[in-house]
């Protein structure tokens, strides 16, 4: 179906939103209502610009202003912005913040097409494959060439209906890939074989976040069962869950594997230490979302975590446990870390469906229900680039961990390859 198909429940809401979406009634079945595709550009005010020969070019008038939209630079016109301001491709464009220096440029490297909506992009650790999730598949494809290198499909899965591939994961030494799927089960592949090593069973509801640890042996994985669960590969089996009070939409591991993060429909981040099972951090409440998170991802350094959601904003936030005394040489006791919302980023038109971090660490990227992907200054909030490149909703976002290239998957059915 068009749209996002393989989402976890959003607001009955209409394209083109221009106030704050109502608050989410009950979890309800995972098929919003879709995202119409439209023409290129993607936004309901202009189209795509086919600029003539130079010699008849007419730049705009040096006298007209520019209007001041802050962050949200989808709400700039592409074909009444000076040469400096923007850059368009085939299909694609993208603008550049006019209050600000231009840092980043951007080309697209690869667009894949696929049979459906597009749920989830993954690279591998090394950067030469990137994985995506659709209807009963997941494919991979080599970044290089862009080529198809495997299709994943279980042959042994129900065949009547859909059955979309919420998320896919490398393991770090790029052996296995894990996928999560609205049949409830965690698949684990041998990508050497392309055979399925292991089925983990035990989620009562669809499966939307998959995220390895370092070590390639603890996996991660959130449910709209309303539970986040850890898993030992070599043991093959769940070696923890932690329950809460609404769907699970997203989890990410921290690089070092003792933190799990997990966004939730009901408007909250929650932190937990992977080793002693306990809750670290509640992230909410007045400085928190005013709508469903939909995806969550740590810093590199471990010490920030960043947050998308519904109610259109990123929120950036911190946290440090605080020292552990130990007298008498007893062993050491969880604390409770203390976090706080330190930033939040204000600019898209419509839902944050995507959220991640450059390796580097000097980027936030975001995707978004207003088909656009922004790049944003951690430190300031400043947006600094709106890309503009697929007819539907960008459901998801990744960068790979080499650098210099992200990847894209869309409810207009191509994953794309950006530098």
């Amino acid at each position: 179906m068009p749209g996002y198909g393989a989402q976890p429940p959003l607001p009955s809401t209409s394209p083109g939103l221009t106030k704050r979406p109502p608050p989410r009634g009950p979890p309800g079945a995972a098929t919003p209502q879709p995202n119409a595709p439209m023409p290129f550009p993607g936004s309901p005010r202009s189209h795509m610009p086919t600029p003539p020969p130079n010699h008849q070019q007419r730049p705009p008038p040096q006298h007209a202003p520019i209007p001041d939209v802050g962050n949200a630079l989808g709400e700039l016109d592409v074909n009444h912005l000076p040469d400096q301001y923007k850059k368009v491709g085939v299909e694609w464009w993208a603008i550049y913040n006019p209050r600000t220096e231009r840092r980043l440029e951007v080309d697209l490297v690869h667009t894949l097409p696929h049979k459906s909506v597009v749920c989830c992009v993954r690279f591998s650790h090394d950067g030469t494959r990137v994985a995506t999730g659709c209807n009963r598949a997941a494919q991979i494809f080599d970044v290089e060439t862009g080529h198809l290198v495997a299709h994943l499909e279980d042959e042994e899965a129900e065949k009547e209906g859909d059955l979309y591939i919420r998320s896919v994961c490398f393991s770090p030494d790029g052996k296995l890939l894990a996928t999560g799927a609205e049949d409830k089960l965690i698949r684990v592949w041998d990508l050497a074989t392309r055979t399925i090593r292991m089925r983990l069973g035990g989620h009562e509801q669809d499966i939307y976040s998959l995220d390895f640890a370092a070590d390639g042996n603890l996996l991660a994985s959130g449910s709209g069962d309303k539970t986040v669960r850890l898993w030992s590969l070599s043991a093959e089996k769940e070696t923890c869950k932690f329950n809460i009070e609404d769907g699970v939409t997203t989890v990410a591991l921290s690089r070092d594997g003792r933190l799990v993060a997990a966004g939730s429909l009901d408007r909250s981040v929650r932190v937990w230490d992977t080793r002693e099972g306990i809750k670290l951090d509640l992230l909410d409440g007045a400085e928190g979302h005013q709508d469903s998170v939909y995806s969550v991802a740590f810093s590199p350094n471990g010490n920030e975590l960043v947050s998308g959601s519904l109610d259109r904003t990123i929120k950036m936030w911190s946290f440090t446990s605080p020292p552990q005394h130990h007298p008498g040489g007893r062993p050491p006791q969880p604390t409770r870390s203390t976090g706080k919302c330190i930033r939040t980023f204000e600019g898209h038109m419509d839902f944050v469906l995507s959220v991640a971090l450059t390796p580097d660490g000097r980027w936030v990227m975001s995707g978004s229900k207003d088909r656009g992907v922004q790049f944003w200054d951690p430190h300031t909030g400043q947006a600094y680039l709106h890309l503009q490149g697929h007819r539907n909703s960008v459901i998801s976002v990744a960068p790979s961990p080499q650098g210099r290239l992200f990847a894209t998957g869309s409810g207009d059915t191509k994953a794309r390859i950006w530098k």
